[in-house]
């Protein structure tokens, strides 16, 4: 395996990450939680909002300044979303669609999946799309994507890390399971279900 560097990312990679965020919130189903909250369905138009999202002035948990890239050789091989609850909140992420002109029905669409999740707890760090180039399998670039995280985590007094799975999307959570994540809740609703195929989503911990 060449050489992987782990480095934050910036304004320039907004088109990969984009691209991340779209594969890792369909996790293998049809739709995933962007495509209701903006409601089109042209891929192009929707990675276009993607990118405004991770560019916004507003710093929710989707910008850039957010997120680990791996590189291999310069090509962009995988992704790590961490942040902290505590400073970006659901309110920031609804005034950063507000001023994209999202519609005010993205409100009642989001209310009804948010009924589905955990309240966010501001003493912990959060992980959310982790991915990984096809073809680079093995979890090398998750590992390193994870440790760089959890270093961060550490430098910044966090003991403790979260993130949530859909259940169901086997894949990524044995590759946290396989990382020493364990699950600590899970919440099942029909409204999940009946927008995603998937019966809910468990949260799952990490001791550092």
């Amino acid at each position: 395996m060449k050489k992987i560097d782990v480095r934050k990312a910036s304004k320039d990679d907004s088109k990969f990450l984009a691209l991340s965020m779209l594969k890792s919130s369909r996790a293998g189903k049809k739709i995933g939680i962007f495509d209701l909250i903006f409601d089109v369905e042209n891929d192009d138009i929707l990675l276009e909002k993607l990118e405004q999202l991770t560019t916004s002035d507003i710093k929710t948990y989707c910008h850039y300044s957010n997120f680990f890239i791996a590189t291999v050789e310069g090509k962009h091989v995988g992704t790590l979303c961490n942040y902290e609850p505590r400073i970006a909140t659901p309110e920031l992420l609804k005034t950063a669609l507000e001023k994209m002109g999202v519609s005010e029905e993205y409100e009642e669409r989001a209310s009804m999946i948010s009924l589905c999740g955990f309240e966010s707890d501001k003493r912990t760090w959060m992980l959310d799309f982790l991915t990984e180039q096809d073809g680079f399998g093995g979890l090398v670039i998750i590992k390193e994507l994870l440790k760089k995280s959890l270093l961060t985590a550490s430098l910044k007094g966090y003991r403790i890390v979260h993130t949530i799975v859909e259940i169901g999307s086997a894949d990524i959570m044995l590759v946290y399971k396989k990382l020493g994540f364990k699950v600590i809740d899970e919440k099942k609703c029909e409204v999940f279900k009946e927008n995603f195929g998937r019966s809910g989503v468990a949260l799952l911990e990490f001791h550092l």
